[in-house]
């Protein structure tokens, strides 16, 4: 393709008068389009329900003479303004350069789980991302993109659940959903002490998330106790089972014995998101819902791991987004 800025070069455009609304909240609007290359853009969306402007980065497909799906790849914890991101750990870039797809990741939203939050917080400020993700951004970024209006919907540790979660809110909006490493209860004693972990880590309070916790915002927003609201929507789960493998052999390999620690950390984290893994597996199974699993006895919580994930999930998100 030709025609684009020299890379690393940065062109603001003026954005198509493209605005979507919600009821409780009003106006949302595109308010600029900033274009690195042809294939690499960001869109500034102003969120009327966070009543901030969020960035969304996007890869663009690579062919552009029809109208493509859009795939939204939600990042972990750190919400994408760390160094822990899909661009940064992983070769999205690459992998994405062939594909007829726009690939799509709001910057922001770390510790918040991408859920509407009953209260704002001190440390995390607004957060109404379900809002935000499912009726404010669809519209304006089918409208720029000029997308077919089929869409998936993916993410990593903190935002797999987010992801599944989402699928589930909005069940005629995302033809796909894919979990990497996430755990898909928030009901369960072991699942809420994981939430309360990492909003904790953001120095965020759960009870302005969802309330006290065993209320009911927990529970209506466990996927697990809600795993019906899946039924038609494609599937993948992946997950490890806490053992070193061949990422950790690697990281070995660079750093020696001073990764130790981190790997056992990791471990611990990714046998516990096997746990849910497992748990969701047999709720899924009982409701005669389908759903392909990628699981391995190796394997820590590691971005190595959900790089081969998101490549092996592709078939299923692809397929579904072009149905």
């Amino acid at each position: 393709m030709t025609g684009g800025p020299a890379p690393g070069t940065v062109r603001a455009e003026t954005p198509p008068a493209t605005e979507t609304g919600t009821a409780e909240y009003g106006v949302a609007t595109l308010e600029r389009v900033d274009r690195r290359s042809d294939r690499d853009w960001s869109l500034f969306v102003y969120s009327a329900a966070m009543e901030r402007t969020i960035e969304l980065q996007v890869i663009r497909p690579a062919d552009n003479s029809a109208a493509r799906p859009v795939l939204y790849l939600l990042n972990g914890a750190g919400g994408g303004v760390d160094e822990a991101t899909w661009r940064k750990q992983t070769d999205v870039m690459d992998f994405f350069g062939d594909k007829d797809v726009n690939v799509v990741t709001p910057v922001g939203g770390a510790f918040s789980y991408y859920t509407d939050w009953l209260a704002d917080d001190p440390e995390l400020g607004r957060n109404k991302w379900t809002t935000f993700l499912t009726e404010e951004a669809p519209p304006i970024v089918d409208a720029a993109l000029g997308a077919s209006g089929r869409n998936a919907i993916a993410g990593v540790s903190m935002s797999a659940t987010s992801a599944l979660a989402l699928a589930e809110h909005a069940p005629n909006l995302y033809a796909a959903v894919a979990s990497y490493s996430g755990c898909a209860e928030t009901a369960t004693v072991e699942g809420s002490r994981y939430v309360e972990m990492v909003v904790g880590l953001g120095g965020g309070d759960v009870e302005n998330m969802w309330g006290p916790i065993d209320g009911p915002y927990w529970m209506e927003r466990d996927v697990i106790r809600n795993a019906e609201r899946l039924r038609g929507t494609a599937v993948f789960v992946s997950s490890s089972g806490g053992l070193p493998g061949v990422h950790e052999a690697r990281a070995w390999d660079e750093h020696g014995p001073a990764v130790i620690p981190d790997i056992a950390l990791l471990g611990v984290i990714e046998t516990a998101v096997s746990r849910c893994t497992d748990r969701l597996r047999t709720e899924l199974d009982a409701l005669g819902i389908e759903a392909t699993y990628s699981t391995r006895v190796e394997g820590t919580h590691t971005w190595g791991y959900w790089q081969d994930a998101l490549h092996e999930s592709w078939p299923l998100l692809s397929e579904a987004m072009s149905a």
